[in-house]
Parts: structure tokens; sequence; C-alpha cells
């Protein structure tokens, strides 16, 4: 089986109605959202959650991130927060998560929580909101790639990747955010970042007036998607921090500073010569794909500063240079 490619940019139409088919059948549907592609299913259907599983060699215990067509099908599914809900006017549809109680009988199955009390709603920008709206139920939709490997920012990175395993991807272009959504918890006065991401915390913390707290050390408890140590990860390793290039190495440049002796790399990338953060969040996923297709056996990433975007990539890149999982 090999998947069939919809371009929404010349048949959006065709494509919603071909994805509600697929879904309405229990399958996955690789989608395009601003952050990176998906990888949806119906999140009130245990079979095609497990087929999510499935797909990508997913843990059970890693919770997937339920996505709404607007704030008003996720209060159907959840207990808002004056918060929260303040969070939600400002940034939806856009690029985070919120971490909520679920409320009785929602009808999300537990599969798509892990068995948590909570999940993790979002609305999506475009195309996913419009496909969520004729579909009318919630998707469950992690990113559409093999659990713990680089995401996808367009639609070949899925077919190249998953391709043989779906039946239908959803081709509309190129993710304009190109790293996973922002995820918070607001707990009483309390917001807590889980996973860095298109929305910087600076602005959530300007909407707020709060500042935001930082989980510390690895998380005790799977609670939201994209907190395994290791992730994101690439066939090659990742040295990161690097001020020089050495002999063979692939190399992802930030900004115009030359890496030193990066004439001996096997490979130069930049992701963004200009220095631009959100330029470079765009680039992350699909340069670390390119530099991992050279075949060297390392990957040397210069500094990137950790202050707005920055964080989120960051944070993936740390995720990529850890330790692999087994």
């Amino acid at each position: 089986m090999t998947a069939d490619i919809i371009d929404i940019r010349t048949d959006r139409d065709h494509g919603i109605e071909a994805a509600c088919q697929v879904l309405g059948e229990g399958l996955p549907v690789a989608v395009p959202t601003e952050t990176v592609y998906g990888l949806a299913a119906d999140a009130t259907n245990p079979g095609a959650i497990t087929r999510i599983y499935e797909t990508k060699g997913r843990p059970r215990f890693n919770p997937l991130i339920c996505h709404m067509a607007d704030l008003a099908m996720a209060e159907h599914y959840a207990v808002f927060d004056p918060i929260s809900q303040k969070l939600a006017e400002t940034f939806w549809p856009g690029p985070l998560t919120l971490i909520l109680p679920l409320k009785p009988q929602s009808g999300i199955h537990a599969l798509a929580t892990a068995g948590l009390d909570t999940v993790g709603i979002r609305v999506p920008k475009g195309f996913a909101s419009d496909l969520i709206r004729a579909f009318g139920k919630p998707l469950a939709a992690p990113s559409a790639n093999t659990s713990g490997k680089i995401s996808p920012t367009r639609a070949r990175h899925v077919a190249d990747d998953l391709g043989e395993k779906l039946n239908l991807v959803i081709d509309g272009g190129t993710a304009p955010v190109g790293v996973e959504s922002t995820i918070v918890r607001v707990e009483g006065d309390t917001i807590r970042l889980l996973r860095p991401g298109g929305i910087a915390a600076e602005e959530i913390e300007k909407v707020t007036g709060t500042a935001i707290e930082r989980p510390k050390g690895a998380a005790a408890i799977i609670a939201a998607p994209g907190m395994l140590a290791s992730h994101y990860a690439p066939g090659a390793q990742v040295r990161l921090q690097a001020t020089e290039a050495k002999a063979g190495e692939a190399l992802i440049q930030f900004g115009a500073d030359t890496i030193r002796n990066s004439n001996e790399a096997a490979a130069v990338f930049n992701l963004s010569p200009s220095g631009d953060l959100a330029e470079a969040a765009a680039n992350l996923f699909d340069m670390l794909k390119r530099a991992d297709a050279t075949g060297a056996r390392v990957i040397a990433v210069a500094p990137i500063p950790n202050h707005g975007l920055g964080e989120a990539i960051n944070d993936r890149l740390s995720r990529a240079a850890a330790p692999r999982e087994t």
C-alpha cells in the first residue's frame, strides 16, 4: 500500500471529502497544520487511536493532543478555568495546547489520554480546523512520523517515512511554524510550561501577567506529548553548542557568524543566515532531515539563543541529542 497524496492547494474540497471518508473508516490521515504535519484519527474511536500508535510505533503511555474545530467544541469536552479560557481566546486558533480536566463522559477515549483525567487540547489554523468541523468530532493528532524521529514539515517527509502504512496524505505545503505547539497547564494561579513550542513563553506571560514555571529535570510523569527525554532524533548523533566543525560532520549553523573549520564539514546548512528565530524554527526539522540524509555520523549544531522561539528550538535539539531510549 502506498498513500494517496491530495494537494489541497489545488483541490481543497476533495481533500476534506477524502479525509472524512478515511477517518470515518477508523483509519489515520496525515494532515497539514501550521506547526507540523499531524497523524489524525477519530479521538473517540479506540480502534482509530490504536492505529495511530501502531503506525507511529508510539509508547502507549505518551498521551495524544486532541484537536478541535474551535473553542466551542473544546468546551464540550473539557473544563476551562479562567486563565486557560483567556489563553484560548487569545491564542486559538494557533500553536498552543492546553492541558485541561476532562468532562465526565466526554467521549474522548482513554487511549488518547493515556488513561489520564486530563486532555491536551488545541485548535489548529486552516485546513485541519475545517476538516474537524466537517468530520464533526475531535481528532487525536500527534506528529506524522515514526515515534521519536524528526517531525515532518512537508507532505513528502510523511510519505517517505509512513507512506506505506497510510491510505492518505493531505499536502498543504510547508508548515509555516515548523515546531510543535507550546503546551501549558494551569494549576490554580500557576502556569506550568510542559513543552516550549510555537508560542513563546514570553507571549503567554504578557497576556496573563504571570511568570511561567518550567519543569526541572526529567519529567516523572508523562503528562503531555514531547516529554520523553529522547525525541525528534535523526539517525546520526547530534552535537550541540558547536563552535567548530570536525571533519566529516554535517554542520547546522545559525546566523551570519561562520563556525570555525566549517570547510571541513561534509555539508553545511544554516537555519537562518539573518539570525531570525522564527525562520530557524520553520527550517529546523527539514534541515535535520537534510543533514541526516548526507550520511554523516554526527550532526554538529551551532549555539541558538534561548529566548523567544529559541527556547522551543533548543528543547527539540536537546531531545534529538539525548541518549536514545530503548
